[in-house]
C-alpha cells in the first residue's frame, strides 16, 4: 500500500452510518467494533491510537495536567513533548524517511514529528483578545492556507459556537495539503459530532443533524483526495469514543471540601482551590476525574477513597482506584491521580468547588478552557447576548469518558473502525490500541 489516511471522529456509532451515506461509501468496506481505551476522552483516545499504548505509556492521563511542583494545572495548552511515546509517524520515519506524514488538527500535534502539521494556535495580545492563527509546518503554510481559505473559523471549533464551518475548513485545508505535498500517512481530525450530543443529547435531532453535516465535509474531502491520489489511498475511520445519554452530575470537589481535605481562598470577591494548602482537590474531566493529594499522604489518600466509596453524594460513582488498583487501567504512573474517580456511564462529574454560586470565581460564569481546573460543558449553554454561562450542570445531556468494558452490556457504548479495504479488520473487533499495529502493517 502506498498511502493511508485516518479520519478521527469523536462520538461516531455503528447506527450512525444510517445517516453518513459518503462516509459509507468511502470506508464501508469493511467495518468492526472500535473499544476506545479508559480514559475514553479526547488527549487520551488520541494518544492510544497514535501510540499503541495506555496512559502509563504515552503518559496523556486526561484533557489536562496538573504539574505538582508548580501547582499549576494546564488544561488544552499542551504540546507534543507530553506525549512520551513514539506515534505513527514516527514510527513510519524509523522505517523509511522517505514516508512523509500530514497531521491535520489533532490535540497536542503542535511541535510532533510529522513532515507536515495544522493546529489552531491563537495570538494572545497584549490587551487579552485573540487574534485568529495556525500552528503549522511548514511555518509559512497557515499563510497560504489563510490567503485560499480565510482564516480558520477558531470559535467554531470548541464550545458555544461550535459548528459545521471548523470541519469544513479542516476538510478543505486537508485537500489542499494534499494537492500540495502529497503525504503518504495522514491523521485528520473532524471534531463535529462532539458539541450537539452533549448540549441536547446524542439521539437528539441536534446531534443526527451534525451527522448529515458531518457527511457532506468528508463527502467533498474525499473527492478532493480522490483527484490527488486517484484510487491510490486506504482509508480509515475511526470513532474515539462514544456519548452516552447522562442523568445526573456529582461533584468531587465539593465532596472533599465538605470533608475538609480541599481548601480555598478568595481573589477577586471569588473562591479558588488554594492547591498549597488543600490536602486532597480533584481534577475533573468529564466522566472521571484525578484527585491529586498533598505529598501523596498515605492515610489521606485512604480517606478519600473512603469517601468516594461510602459518599450519599455520589450516587454516580462506578469506581474509586489508588496506588496500584489505578492498573486496572493502565493508569498506574506518576503524572495521573493519586486517586481516581469513575463515574457510571449515565452521570458524569463536575469541577464545582463552590457551595454558594455568589462565591464562584469570575472564570466559572465565561468560556475559559485553560483557567478552570476540569472540563466544563455548561460553556455550551451561553447566554449570546451577556456572554455569560449559567451555573448549573444538570443541563448537560451527553457525556463519556467512562471505561468500555467487554460486557455486552456496554455494546451500545462501542464506537466502530470502518475501512476502505476489505480483508484488513477483524470481525471481532479492536481495541484502540491495535489501530497503530494495524496503519504500520498497511505499509508493511
Amino acid at each position: 500500500m502506498s498511502n493511508l489516511a485516518i479520519l478521527s471522529i469523536p462520538g461516531l456509532r455503528q447506527k450512525d452510518l444510517a445517516h453518513m451515506p459518503h462516509l459509507s461509501t468511502l470506508c464501508g468496506a469493511a467495518y468492526a467494533p472500535l473499544t476506545t481505551s479508559f480514559p475514553c476522552v479526547t488527549w487520551p483516545a488520541q494518544a492510544h491510537l497514535l501510540t499503541g499504548k495506555l496512559a502509563d505509556g504515552h503518559g496523556v492521563i486526561s484533557n489536562g495536567f496538573y504539574w505538582r511542583e508548580s501547582q499549576e494545572v494546564e488544561m488544552w495548552t499542551a504540546w507534543n513533548d507530553k506525549i512520551t511515546a513514539p506515534q505513527i509517524w514516527d514510527l513510519l520515519h524509523e522505517r523509511d524517511p522517505a514516508i512523509t506524514s500530514a497531521v491535520w488538527f489533532p490535540m497536542l500535534s503542535k511541535g510532533c514529528g510529522a513532515d507536515y502539521i495544522c493546529m489552531p494556535a491563537p495570538v494572545h495580545n497584549p490587551d487579552g483578545s485573540e487574534s485568529l492563527w495556525c500552528y503549522t509546518r511548514p511555518t509559512e503554510y497557515y499563510g497560504e492556507l489563510r490567503d485560499a481559505l480565510g482564516h480558520f473559523p477558531l470559535q467554531n471549533f470548541w464550545g458555544p459556537l461550535a459548528s459545521v464551518a471548523s470541519s469544513e475548513w479542516i476538510g478543505k485545508s486537508a485537500a489542499h495539503a494534499a494537492a500540495r505535498y502529497r503525504p503518504r500517512f495522514w491523521h485528520i481530525y473532524l471534531p463535529h459530532l462532539d458539541y450537539a450530543a452533549q448540549k441536547h443529547g446524542p439521539n437528539s435531532d441536534q446531534a443526527r443533524q451534525s451527522l448529515i453535516e458531518l457527511d457532506g465535509v468528508i463527502g467533498e474531502m474525499a473527492e478532493a483526495f480522490g483527484t490527488t491520489y486517484g484510487g491510490d489511498l486506504t482509508w480509515l475511520a475511526v470513532s474515539e469514543y462514544v456519548i452516552n445519554e447522562i442523568s445526573g452530575v456529582f461533584y468531587p470537589n465539593r465532596v472533599l471540601r465538605e470533608a475538609g481535605l480541599l481548601k480555598t481562598k478568595t481573589v477577586e470577591g471569588g473562591e479558588r482551590i488554594d492547591f498549597d494548602a488543600s490536602y486532597a482537590w480533584a481534577l475533573a474531566d468529564h466522566q472521571f476525574s484525578h484527585v491529586f493529594v498533598k505529598d501523596r499522604e498515605a492515610d489521606t489518600i485512604r480517606e478519600v477513597v473512603r469517601l468516594f466509596r461510602e459518599c450519599s453524594a455520589c450516587d454516580g460513582v462506578a469506581d474509586v482506584l489508588a496506588g496500584p488498583g489505578r492498573g486496572k487501567y493502565g493508569l498506574d504512573c506518576e503524572r495521573a491521580g493519586d486517586v481516581i474517580v469513575i463515574s457510571t456511564p449515565q452521570s458524569w462529574q463536575a469541577y464545582y468547588y463552590w457551595n454558594e454560586d455568589a462565591m464562584a470565581p469570575k472564570f466559572a460564569r465565561t468560556v475559559d478552557i485553560h483557567r478552570k481546573p476540569g472540563y466544563d460543558p455548561v460553556e455550551l449553554f451561553i447566554d449570546i447576548k451577556t456572554k455569560g454561562i449559567p451555573l448549573d450542570a444538570t443541563l448537560v445531556k451527553g457525556s463519556h469518558g467512562a471505561p468500555v468494558t467487554d460486557d455486552p452490556a456496554d455494546d451500545d457504548r462501542r464506537g466502530v473502525i470502518l475501512c476502505s479495504r476489505e480483508g484488513v479488520l477483524p470481525e471481532m473487533g479492536m481495541r484502540d490500541v491495535e489501530v497503530c499495529a494495524l496503519a504500520l502493517s498497511l505499509f508493511d
